[in-house]
């Protein structure tokens, strides 16, 4: 399975899984390899062990700070490699684009649920727990204290949906492949 993690994120990112495209991403986008060691940290065979002391110099390398321990579904795309904060209480979709200087948190109780082809902008703050439909997009700047429905748009401080057109447009190369073709 951790394999087919780092596949979907590997594609997110160049729309391929094949080697040239891993050794060109791990060597070259920060938020790939951090997102690589990551899913080896979270994997629950003897890799965790082998991976994790990696996994913290690359979160203390990147500025992305995201739990091995946070639920997050295939495809995660983290966008100019962070920085960015995540809580461990938060769970994240399928096919999540993650922008710069992104902090999605909770005070009291578990943090955002964010649903599958969600893109978030930079400088993004999503507090306590809010649910994110899926095919949504946050707009820059943006911080969200309420519900975003499903292919909805939304931006502003405090965020509201601004439209409904196209929705998930900035979701490209959605794992699985064929998927693209099905929201």
């Amino acid at each position: 399975m951790v394999i087919q993690l780092i596949k979907s994120d590997l594609y997110r990112y160049s729309g391929r899984t094949d080697w040239r495209a891993f050794l060109r991403h791990y060597l070259c986008n920060r938020g790939f390899r951090f997102t690589f060691w990551l899913r080896l940290a979270s994997a629950t065979s003897t890799w965790r062990k082998l991976a994790y002391p990696m996994y913290v110099w690359q979160k203390h390398r990147s500025g992305i700070i995201i739990s091995p321990r946070t639920p997050i579904g295939y495809g995660l795309y983290i966008g100019h490699g962070g920085p960015l904060i995540i809580n461990s209480s938060a769970q994240l979709g399928e096919n999540i684009n993650l922008s710069p200087y992104t902090v999605i948190g909770a005070n009291n109780g578990p943090a955002a649920r964010i649903g599958n082809n969600v893109y978030i902008g930079p400088n993004c703050n999503l507090i306590e727990n809010v649910h994110i439909g899926n095919n949504a997009t946050i707009g820059a700047g943006s911080v969200v204290t309420k519900n975003i429905p499903a292919n909805a748009t939304a931006a502003g401080n405090y965020a509201k949906v601004l439209n409904y057109h196209q929705p998930a447009q900035f979701i490209h190369n959605r794992w699985p492949p064929m998927a693209a073709d099905k929201t």
